[in-house]
């Protein structure tokens, strides 16, 4: 199939998968503009294994940003953590993947492209899988620096279960390309790239992240402004530094890693 039928039959499949995100509270409008935008490209270029890839991201995630939401609200509200995604969440997530695709696209598809799109994916659904399940835990997650116990849902705090969980999500997308491309090793391919991705992602967000203080709330939180529009006191961190870049630095060193690890062992 040609790009231009594969670009218009993405935006059909990302148009209907967006839309049911955005009715089952997944996706604002903005993030069902990301949606379309990530899965139109990643389709349209890619083709369709890295399509149903995206879909293997997608659905699951925002399954799980719909399950238990009450137990996470708390934490949602104080970081930018759970809830429906946004148009920048959309894109910090599959915005180094769509570019991936689109390079594949317009240069020529090699396995070394595909294996960096795999690394780049695998790293986004695993950090959501450890965001969405980890706050979750029974026990109190500890920030990855210290190992102090911090309040769930605080940026660089990470639990046993919710490493797992990361675990979890790299390796279903590492073992799904596996099965599309008939090659077992893009499985540790995206388990590595994915696992190590997140958890950079926790690390930037306990050294770099920007962190502010509510008076309203009086707790920590990654917000600057209140949702009535009262600023935080900036605490520590770049205030550049919110959490839609540090993803999208954790999905680039994601397909990093799925290019060097696709370099050393093929």
């Amino acid at each position: 199939m040609d790009t231009l039928p594969r670009l218009l039959l993405g935006l059909a499949l990302s148009t209907l998968i967006g839309y049911a995100g955005y009715r089952r509270g997944a996706l604002t409008g903005s993030g069902w503009l990301g949606a379309l935008i990530t899965g139109t490209s990643i389709f349209g270029f890619g083709g369709l294994d890295w399509g149903l890839l995206l879909i293997a991201f997608f659905v699951p995630s925002s399954l799980l940003t719909r399950y238990k939401e009450s137990a996470k609200a708390e934490a949602a509200e104080a970081f930018a953590k759970g809830g429906p995604r946004d148009l920048g969440q959309a894109l910090a997530n599959g915005g180094v993947a769509t570019a991936i695709a689109a390079l594949s696209g317009l240069g020529g598809e090699s396995p070394l492209l595909f294996a960096t799109f795999v690394g780049a994916l695998a790293e986004a659904n695993a950090d959501t899988w450890a965001t969405e399940l980890g706050i979750l835990a029974q026990q109190k997650p500890r920030l990855i620096t210290t190992g102090r116990e911090v309040a769930p849902g605080t940026s660089g705090g990470v639990t046993g279960f919710g490493t797992g969980a990361a675990l979890a999500g790299a390796a279903l997308i590492g073992g799904l390309a596996a099965l599309f491309r008939a090659d077992w090793r893009l499985l540790p391919i995206g388990a590595f790239a994915g696992l190590a991705g997140s958890l950079l992602d926790s690390l930037l967000g306990a050294t770099v992240q920007g962190i502010y203080y509510s008076e309203k709330r009086g707790q920590e939180t990654e917000k600057p402004f209140d949702r009535d529009g009262t600023p935080n006191r900036h605490l520590r961190g770049w205030t550049w530094m919110n959490n839609d870049v540090v993803n999208l630095l954790g999905t680039t060193v994601g397909a990093l890693l799925g290019w060097l690890v696709h370099s050393l062992i093929h």
